[in-house]
């Protein structure tokens, strides 16, 4: 997955405007507008800004998977989405993940 859809895609789980985001990190709309679709990359300072406006890593926004890395992408998309989660919500999330293993076990 590209930059551009990876950043489409937090865009849209956060139900945020390209525009909002833009204000957000003070850049221009065109300019998000652009890494969303994936005619220009941002520098590094504005990938640094972006990752931590969605809590994400860079890695994370740039497809990037060391070598020895042993996750899998629903792996890393399941940590970023629960570490966006409410405090209340992460437990209803463990308790329902503790549902699934032992159903899986009867299994």
């Amino acid at each position: 997955m590209k930059f551009g859809e990876r950043l489409r895609a937090l865009i849209e789980e956060r139900n945020i405007t390209q525009k909002e985001l833009a204000n957000k990190l003070n850049i221009a709309p065109s300019t998000v507008s652009s890494y969303a679709q994936s005619t220009r990359e941002p520098d590094f300072e504005t990938l640094k800004m972006i990752a931590n406006y969605f809590n994400v890593t860079t890695d994370y926004l740039l497809g990037y998977k060391p070598s020895n890395s042993n996750t899998t992408s629903q792996e890393d998309d399941l940590l970023r989405v629960f570490r966006d989660l409410s405090a209340d919500q992460k437990e209803i999330c463990l308790e329902q993940c503790k549902v699934f293993i032992k159903i899986n076990q009867k299994n």
